[in-house]
């Protein structure tokens, strides 16, 4: 196993620790599951980067990593949902999206990296959980929850941005 996929495998040691703080209601518990949370997505990027920059992108870094990133997305959304920071058929909608593209990814011949709206989905969504998992003050709870409804926003667009070419007719000439 590559550099780059032990990164991406290391991602996944830090969902037990962010998931057993998010039930400590301290701030201090808080800030800590941010801190784990926002260092775990950093290793997105650099596996990302280091898989290129060595030239080891692989298929199994191509599975593995966008399948670390829902584990990573979905599991504090999960306790966010019990703990009632966000609706739950917003989740739902994130989760229908990541499974029906995971789904449709398995049955292709060869495994495409993310495009740029798959990218901004990632990034869109480790704000809005970002933001909710901080200790903020009041004032924070209507913009961390409309960067939650972006997030679901981009998450439904790249989704369909990343099926749409596939579902349509080849080109064919017509004179």
């Amino acid at each position: 196993m590559t550099l780059p996929n032990w990164i991406t495998f290391s991602r996944l040691l830090g969902v037990p620790f962010l998931l057993y703080g998010l039930y400590n209601p301290t701030p201090q518990a808080r800030w800590v599951c941010l801190a784990i949370f926002l260092i775990a997505a950093l290793t997105d990027w650099l596996d990302g980067y280091l898989a290129r920059k060595l030239n080891q992108v692989s298929e199994l870094g191509k599975f593995l990593d966008p399948l670390v990133d829902k584990f990573l997305v979905l599991a504090p959304l999960m306790v966010l949902i019990e703990l009632g920071k966000v609706p739950t058929w917003g989740v739902f909608l994130i989760l229908a999206r990541e499974l029906a593209i995971a789904g449709w990814r398995v049955n292709q011949a060869t495994i495409s990296g993310a495009n740029i709206w798959g990218k901004l989905k990632t990034v869109s969504q480790i704000v809005a959980i970002a933001l909710l998992i901080a200790p903020l003050s009041s004032e924070w709870q209507i913009p961390s929850l409309i960067a939650f409804w972006f997030s679901v926003a981009m998450t439904l667009i790249s989704g369909g941005i990343y099926l749409w070419p596939q579902t349509q007719p080849s080109d064919q000439n017509h004179t």
